[in-house]
């Protein structure tokens, strides 16, 4: 009993730590189960732990502590950084940190008083010990009498060894089951949730750090030419289509795409206390083409990774922004196919130039001007920045003044979370809801829709619209699923699956044609990755080096997500509970070979879309004579 009294620091480190990693696991995850990762936490854990058995009991308590307030931050930090981008902070995002400074008001607007009680026995040891010592002195001093016992470094040196290699081992094993079980996951890291869910999250945080290290240090090797020969081959099958419906029907045509801030397809054609939430976009939607079925695929870069897709057609990094991390590639994006035509591009946003790296990725994706913070009058502030109002009305006058034909990018910013429109256009009725998350959003979107109608119809005044096609969408999610409930209240939802949430993880995706051509609705299942190949077609662009598919003459559809999960014409494949749903009737539905081969085909997806980035391919493909065979 003396000797385990003895190391009261060490069973309390093991006790809190594993109770912590309970705590976070139930906040972040409905599917989270304590008892199916206890064996791997608890090995993580003594991992960890069993670096003290080096120190003397003095330093031995410090680095318990010091290890107990770095995992507890770790844990506060996911579970925020989970709220607001249901994912959970990796390296690369922490390298990319210094780009979201500005989201520092987000933060705070995020973290919640329980999330506080990580912190409690932080506070409260050195008070106890504090106490002990002065109220208990004689107890106080028989523990230290037995803790401080003098044992030679040999045998703390074999104890060491010994309890970390079975600890290590145990570990392992776990590690390598899930291996097995998931292939690709550990390596690509693309669903985090599910090897927290598996593993624990000391675990997964210590995965992505050998993994960051190894692609960071260890696999610069060059990839052999069998391995790009088959994702050129792969692209090239996939780029192909069946038909030539709007082939060419953008000849000679401006083009016009905005980016919206958190647009969701949930709030189209909705009304809050008798009033229309967006008015101005479904008065244009009846003059335009509308997909209403269309999926954000954003993953850590989120804002950045939806104009990633939309301009190139490769997917978002594994972990972290691809903006950042692989701004030294080399891309067939969209400025530079249509620079091939004669086309003038121009990208537009009213915020620092620095942030999420555009002022880099523009340069390489072949814009010719970007218009940042620097360019514009920054005369009125919502949020982050400039103003959607200010904003369009400053663009516009820069794009009157650009010689035809163009293409012009513009990505939005006032409806960015935490909404602080709301405080402009408080006097938007959002009934029960006003107050609340939703209620702060609805006002938010209110407002930038008021920003879009006017500038879309200034377009239809400046006669710019036609000689233009212009298309709007939505870049990513503004409910995160910590306010599931709100959301699921307010569109009448029953259901509370990973089916019922994804179906409202939509956003509008809009063509407006000159003399509102070809308008109506288009159901067609797409996502994000699909923008630049339909606009490849509708402007005869060659580029073989994509994954998305042309929404107009490619009809088996394939939308897949980071984590792993995808949707086709029938199903949707939750890769976090590992089901298949039907997408008419949302009825679970049994593996199939063929919904088998599908899960493979997603997960080539972003196997080879991560390939292509990391090795720089794309230039590869272009300059290497064997591969252009």
């Amino acid at each position: 009993m003396k000797k385990i009294l003895g190391y009261l620091d060490l069973v309390l480190f093991l006790i809190l730590v594993t109770i912590k990693v309970a705590f976070y696991g139930d906040m972040v995850n409905p599917y989270f189960k304590i008892k199916y990762i206890i064996g791997p936490t608890l090995a993580s854990i003594v991992v960890i732990a069993s670096i003290s058995l080096l120190f003397k009991p003095k330093g031995r308590s410090r680095y318990l502590y010091i290890c107990n307030i770095i995992i507890t931050c770790v844990l506060i930090a996911d579970i925020n950084y989970f709220r607001y981008y249901k994912d959970i902070i990796s390296i690369p995002v922490i390298k990319n940190g210094i780009l979201l400074g500005a989201v520092n008001e987000a933060v705070k607007n995020i973290l919640q008083p329980r999330d506080l009680l990580l912190l409690i026995d932080i506070i409260l040891i050195p008070i106890f010990k504090k106490i002990l010592k002065l109220k208990f002195n004689g107890i106080y001093s028989n523990y230290m009498e037995i803790k401080n016992v003098s044992i030679p470094f040999k045998l703390r040196a074999l104890s060491f060894v010994l309890i970390f290699a079975v600890s290590f081992s145990y570990d392992g094993y776990f590690i390598n089951k899930l291996r097995t079980e998931q292939p690709r996951l550990i390596e690509g890291m693309y669903n985090k949730i599910y090897i927290i869910n598996s593993l624990g999250n000391i675990n997964c945080h210590a995965l992505d750090v050998y993994n960051f290290a190894k692609k960071s240090f260890f696999d610069k090797k060059s990839l052999d030419d069998e391995k790009a020969n088959e994702i050129k081959t792969y692209l090239n099958a996939n780029s192909k289509s069946s038909g030539s419906k709007f082939k060419n029907v953008g000849k000679d045509k401006n083009l016009i795409m905005i980016q919206v801030e958190a647009l969701q397809e949930f709030v189209i054609n909705k009304k809050v206390e008798g009033e229309e939430i967006t008015p101005n976009l479904n008065k244009w939607l009846k003059k335009s083409l509308y997909f209403d079925n269309y999926y954000y695929q954003v993953a850590g870069g989120n804002t950045s990774d939806a104009e990633f897709m939309s301009n190139n057609s490769l997917y978002p990094a594994s972990s972290g922004a691809a903006y950042y991390i692989y701004s030294g590639d080399e891309f067939n994006s969209l400025p530079k196919l249509l620079d091939k035509k004669g086309y003038y591009s121009a990208a537009f946003h009213g915020y620092k130039e620095g942030f999420w790296n555009r002022n880099a990725m523009y340069v390489k994706e072949g814009f010719d001007k970007f218009y940042g913070e620097k360019s514009f009058n920054v005369d009125e502030k919502i949020g982050l920045g400039l103003s959607d109002e200010s904003f369009f009305k400053q663009s516009l006058e820069e794009i009157k003044s650009f010689k035809e034909p163009y293409y012009s990018f513009l990505v939005t910013l006032t409806s960015h979370f935490p909404f602080e429109a709301t405080d402009k256009y408080g006097d938007f009725n959002v009934g029960d809801l006003e107050g609340t998350f939703t209620g702060n959003y609805l006002k938010s979107i209110h407002y930038a829709d008021k920003q879009l109608g006017m500038f879309l119809d200034q377009l239809e005044s400046e006669g710019i619209m036609d000689d233009s096609i212009v298309v709007l969408y939505g870049d990513h999610f503004a409910i995160p699923k910590d306010h599931a409930k709100e959301l699921y209240s307010f569109v009448g939802e029953t259901g509370n699956d990973e089916f019922a949430w994804t179906k409202y993880q939509k956003v509008p995706l809009i063509m407006h044609f000159p003399k509102d051509a070809h308008k109506g609705v288009n159901s067609v299942v797409s996502g994000q990755m699909d923008i630049f190949p339909t606009l490849c077609n509708m402007f005869d662009l060659k580029n073989p080096y994509k994954f998305g598919r042309d929404l107009f003459n490619v009809k088996d559809r394939l939308v897949v997500f980071r984590t792993g999960s995808f949707i086709d014409n029938n199903v949707f494949y939750s890769s976090s509970s590992k089901k298949y749903y039907d997408l008419k009737t949302g009825q679970e539905v049994k593996e199939t070979e063929t919904l088998k081969k599908k899960k493979e085909e997603a997960l080539k997806h972003l196997d080879y879309s991560d390939t292509l980035l990391d090795h720089n391919l794309i230039k590869k493909f272009t300059e290497n004579k064997e591969l252009n065979k």
